[in-house]
């Protein structure tokens, strides 16, 4: 843990107030972050996907108008306002993904999440319907590869869009479990204990892209971790990619303080009394703000056969009624226009929405 600060320190901005500053020991104490669909609503969300099936439509081009939902979407509505201007997560539970084919399951999810924003590219290769399934390959081996490809622990960090969500297919033989935590409570901490540490948060670092690199950028971004703007506070951070970002000659080396205030915001986020741990039961669908809080998966062993193994589908999405964002993210969300913003374009990127994992 950090070390107490000299005396004439001051927090570098107002601390949060509101939902969004929510602590894993409040959380526990009431479920009202969990929403169950009703019968009446899975029919609606079924009626819906039999209904663009039928008409033959790419699960990429759905949206609100091709997927009517005539009274679940009106409460869509109320849950993507209390992600974006409330606590920032929901839990929705209840779809019978057993008795769907992973296209149907796919297409319920992609349909219902059009109602919470705009799909984005979630990588290079276009996917805006993503596969959270182990591939065999290792993110501590190789510094291109992505970590929801592995069965290796997440740590803590943030997706480039405003809401990123999972639908749970199927689960591990153990482990696998979801964390979540308020980076605005991060924020609150650090800057009433440490507010040197929460001061320097706010000065850019380098970030990695993973090998995935829009045309005319370099390899890695530089940008905050606490941006302070347009009156709210927004959090991005993936302290993997900042540490593997130091690989580039050119990067700005980390000081001995940007290593003591990234350790202790992490120490932060993995405090018990901070943080909310969830399993995620086959057919939940988790849906997240990016910019308020920070998720993480833990280390998992699956199961030998392929049918069994775990499999998550994920969206990042871009809220039509998001907040602004400051003018750094668009090194990494390529534009900061709401509803049209976050994702992962490069050259020959095509949009599309594939059904295996690859």
């Amino acid at each position: 843990m950090a070390t107490a600060p000299a005396d004439n320190f001051t927090p570098p901005r107002p601390f949060v107030e509101g939902p969004s500053a929510w602590t894993g020991a409040e959380m526990r104490k009431t479920d009202a972050w969990i929403y169950r669909l009703s019968d009446a609503q899975i029919a609606e969300l079924e009626a819906a996907m039999r209904a663009t099936q039928a008409k033959g439509l790419d699960i990429a081009a759905i949206g609100r108008d091709q997927f009517p939902l005539p009274t679940l979407g009106s409460e869509l509505l109320k849950i993507e306002d209390e992600i974006v201007n409330g606590r920032g997560f929901v839990l929705i539970r209840g779809i019978p993904v057993e008795r769907y084919s992973v296209a149907e399951a796919a297409t319920i999810y992609y349909g219902l999440g059009s109602w919470l924003g705009n799909a984005r590219s979630q990588n290079a290769k276009g996917h805006v319907l993503g596969h959270v399934r182990d591939l065999g390959l290792s993110a501590e081996k190789d510094p291109n590869v992505r970590i929801y490809q592995t069965t290796e622990r997440q740590t803590y960090h943030t997706d480039s869009c405003d809401i990123v969500g999972l639908l749970c297919l199927k689960t591990a033989k153990s482990g696998g479990f979801s964390s979540i935590v308020s980076s605005m409570t991060i924020y609150n901490v650090m800057a009433a204990k440490r507010p040197d540490l929460a001061a320097r948060l706010m000065q850019p670092f380098a970030t990695d892209r993973r090998g995935e690199v829009p045309a005319g950028k370099k390899p890695y971004f530089e940008i905050p971790v606490f941006n302070d703007y347009a009156g709210n506070l927004s959090v991005i951070y993936a302290r993997r990619y900042i540490d593997s970002a130091q690989r580039f000659p050119d990067a700005r080396r980390l000081t001995a303080e940007d290593v003591e205030a990234l350790d202790y915001f992490d120490s932060l986020a993995n405090d018990s009394e901070l943080r909310l741990d969830m399993e995620f039961k086959p057919g939940d669908m988790q849906f997240l703000h990016n910019h308020t809080l920070l998720h993480d998966r833990t280390a998992y062993v699956d199961w030998d056969e392929p049918e069994k193994k775990r499999h998550l589908l994920r969206l990042w999405l871009a809220a039509p009624n998001g907040r602004e964002l400051p003018p750094v993210y668009a090194e990494r969300y390529g534009t900061v226009t709401i509803g049209d913003r976050g994702g992962i374009i490069c050259d020959e990127t095509r949009l599309h929405a594939p059904l295996d994992p690859v």
